[in-house]
């Protein structure tokens, strides 16, 4: 019999809002590698910590990892939560057979190997609903990003919104409810289309260089460097960049910098900004499939 209901490991403030969520409901979590949240006393008897990974993993039959599951070899952990790292090779070692996983973006290899070893797998950005609302809490958060990097009103300033995905989507509803000019682009003509019925004026990507003088704010969601040096050449020096795309791959970063442009990477919003919310959302999740 597993000592622990639920083992949190890593990840970043929507893990770690996930442990007080499970100790409401009357479970026992015991957590590794979380950042610090503010929670009732009247929880912590309910909540462990520990610093070895052996002895998390050991104590439940249900892990929870963040989103994304890892970055590179290592388990994906908030800059905040810990001074070591796990390595997913570590990780791996330490799982039993017949234990449950749940995570975000979970790499394939990392699947197959659960599989054969009869480990069950849940990634919470398969799931439709969390994954809108994973873009809705980055849509907002790339706002606020976009308010505290710079001294100007949104309210009738001009805004490009690269990308008419989820979060694309969202952005520039949110961005149009504060009364911005907001134009979509994407090579997409379907997306142009859509973006088009719903009151966005559009530029075809293929366009961008020409055009992108014209926008004080650009949210770029698109993962592929679309914003590179020849394109950044022709914006403004008074135009703010923001860029969700994954893994910086969404600009010349270095050219921008010899550009002079201000371009501000925000990956994990989410967790930055949401982290509360989401975790209401995840702990959800996990209680409805371990429940079955």
């Amino acid at each position: 019999m597993s000592q622990y209901d639920i083992a949190i490991i890593g990840g970043d403030s929507r893990t770690a809002y996930m442990a007080p969520c499970f100790a409401q409901k009357g479970w026992h979590v015991i957590c590794c590698n979380t950042v610090t949240v503010p929670y009732n006393r009247h929880l912590k008897s309910k909540i462990h910590d520990t610093d070895s990974l052996r002895e998390c993993i050991d104590a439940s039959g249900v892990i929870v990892c963040g989103i994304p599951f890892s970055k590179g070899e290592h388990i994906y952990c908030a800059k905040e939560a810990t001074d070591f790292e796990i390595t997913v090779a570590q990780f791996q070692r330490c799982i039993h057979r017949n234990q449950t996983i749940f995570a975000g973006v979970i790499p394939k290899n990392f699947r197959a190997v659960c599989e054969e070893r009869e480990i069950h797998c849940h990634d919470f950005m398969h799931d439709e609903p969390l994954s809108i609302l994973n873009a809705v809490s980055t849509a907002e958060g790339a706002i606020l990003e976009a308010l505290l990097h710079k001294s100007t009103v949104l309210h009738k300033s001009s805004c490009l919104v690269t990308g008419f995905g989820r979060c694309g989507k969202i952005i520039a509803d949110r961005l149009k409810g504060m009364c911005a000019y907001v134009t979509v682009c994407t090579e997409s003509e379907t997306e142009l289309a859509l973006a088009s019925s719903l009151g966005f004026h559009t530029l075809p990507l293929s366009r961008l260089p020409q055009a992108i003088r014209r926008y004080e704010y650009l949210f770029n969601t698109v993962p592929a460097c679309i914003l590179n040096r020849s394109c950044l050449e022709h914006a403004s020096k008074e135009c703010l960049i923001i860029d969700i795309a994954s893994n910086r791959t969404g600009a010349d970063y270095e050219a921008a910098k010899q550009l002079g442009i201000n371009l501000c990477y925000c990956p994990g919003l989410p967790g930055k900004y949401a982290g509360k919310s989401c975790a209401k959302q995840l702990s959800e999740y996990v209680i409805n499939h371990i429940s079955k």
